[in-house]
């Protein structure tokens, strides 16, 4: 599969492929949801400085028709290629946007053979693949056993190929592969992976920290945090152990976050003062690919400056010594000293890399993968199953008819039922 990724996005990139016009492909579009979008949407930004600089890569998820009709809006049917990522080929969404996808296109081709120059897929599911009209040598497989949220290593990852050149690629599987054996190799007391879920454990629970902060001083790594809350939430948030029983302790944190310094003016408050623990981590380049004047120095200071304040804080005795030093009144000392202390013994990871390089980035993301595994044998949960997605859309299945159908609805709680009798009125 990976020789079938390499020969095909170097075709599309040299513009060896063309559409059904002639024409080179400048837009690939990548349709899926869950690990189909999350961990590839993520990579294809965090390596931007290493995109074809005339190939532009867009991602359509959600089933809200705003997220596909805003992207087609800016395409040329003529130029665009769709990535049609689905294990199964039956996911309700996924497949939704991708027949959207299809008529769309179809509208300016008017020959349903146009579809192989502009349609592929990452799937299991050959006749579905076939039934949409998607020739199976444009087919791209892999593992029926492999989770969507640990999936953009393998051809799943096509989009990521085609963005930044399937070399890039594997060097990011490169990144991956030198942590796995680092993590299989390494004594438990010096395991970076290890020590990370022994720390989330720690102040999970016997501390009662219900929430985890990932905080990137990188803008390319915006959906860092995005990606890690379906790796982590759905592989651990789990209440019932491998052995069939109920657990009576807390599993796995909320994970959430953005980059820095944008959220220092924005949550920060509240984790150096607020009445929640909440552990961080903060990850940070030594070396920006954009070096513009300061910026990356002040980045950096504020990426420092953070972490030493959520450590050491601020004491009472300092925040009183530096206002009476500033003049301000006896009278005013009680109100301003409480409000300016810093409590401090705020818990933090702090990661420094040279460079976010495409290794780099696949050694961060398997190092947090093994992190969560650690947690989930820790816990004795399994961490590889998503059971808890499963009931919402069975339900919504049932639903859907019903809201198509003349009459009111009435076969579910009040709740339920009025909800969907009001928006038949409203639409």
């Amino acid at each position: 599969v990976l020789e079938k990724m390499r020969v095909f996005s170097e075709q599309v990139r040299s513009g060896e492929w063309r559409g059904f016009t002639g024409k080179r492909i400048t837009d690939v579009v990548n349709i899926g949801i869950g690990g189909s979008d999350l961990g590839p949407k993520m990579v294809v930004r965090a390596l931007t400085p290493y995109h074809h600089p005339d190939m532009r890569v867009h991602f359509v998820s959600n089933v809200d028709g705003t997220d596909i009709a805003e992207t087609l809006a800016r395409l040329d049917p003529e130029t665009t290629l769709f990535l049609i990522a689905s294990k199964t080929f039956t996911t309700q969404e996924t497949m939704t946007n991708a027949h959207t996808a299809r008529d769309w296109f179809l509208l300016a081709a008017n020959d349903d053979a146009a579809i192989e120059k502009h349609f592929v897929a990452m799937s299991t599911n050959r006749e579905k693949v076939t039934a949409f009209g998607i020739n199976p040598d444009n087919m791209f497989e892999f593992w029926n056993w492999v989770g969507g949220r640990y999936s953009l290593w393998s051809a799943i990852g096509l989009s990521i190929a085609l963005a930044v050149g399937f070399d890039r690629f594997e060097e990011l599987l490169t990144g991956a592969y030198r942590l796995d054996e680092y993590f299989r190799t390494t004594r438990f007391e010096e395991n970076i992976p290890v020590i990370m879920g022994l720390l989330g454990v720690w102040y999970n629970n016997f501390f009662g920290a219900e929430t985890y902060a990932v905080l990137p001083y990188d803008q390319t790594l915006e959906l860092f945090a995005n990606h890690l809350q379906q790796l982590d939430m759905e592989s651990n948030g789990k209440s019932v152990t491998v052995d069939g029983v109920w657990v009576d302790y807390q599993t796995g944190p909320i994970i959430w976050g953005q980059p820095g310094t944008n959220g220092q003016h924005a949550f920060y408050q509240l984790i150096h003062q607020g009445t929640k623990l909440i552990p961080a981590d903060f990850l940070a380049p030594a070396r920006s690919h954009h070096p513009v004047g300061q910026h990356h120095a002040i980045l950096i200071a504020n990426f420092l400056a953070q972490t030493e304040a959520l450590m050491k804080g601020k004491t009472e005795e300092e925040v009183r010594a530096e206002l009476v030093a500033q003049g301000v009144a006896e009278a005013d000392l009680p109100l301003l000293v409480p409000a300016k202390t810093f409590p401090g013994n705020r818990p933090t990871n702090s990661f420094l890399f040279k460079k976010l390089t495409p290794q780099t980035l696949g050694s961060l993301i398997a190092m947090y993968e093994h992190k969560v595994f650690v947690q989930g044998v820790i816990w004795r949960i399994n961490s590889f199953d998503q059971m808890g997605v499963e009931l919402g859309k069975v339900l919504a299945k049932a639903i859907l008819p019903e809201l198509e159908a003349d009459g009111p609805v009435t076969g579910h709680d009040s709740s339920t039922n009025g909800l969907a009798n009001a928006f038949k009125a409203l639409r």
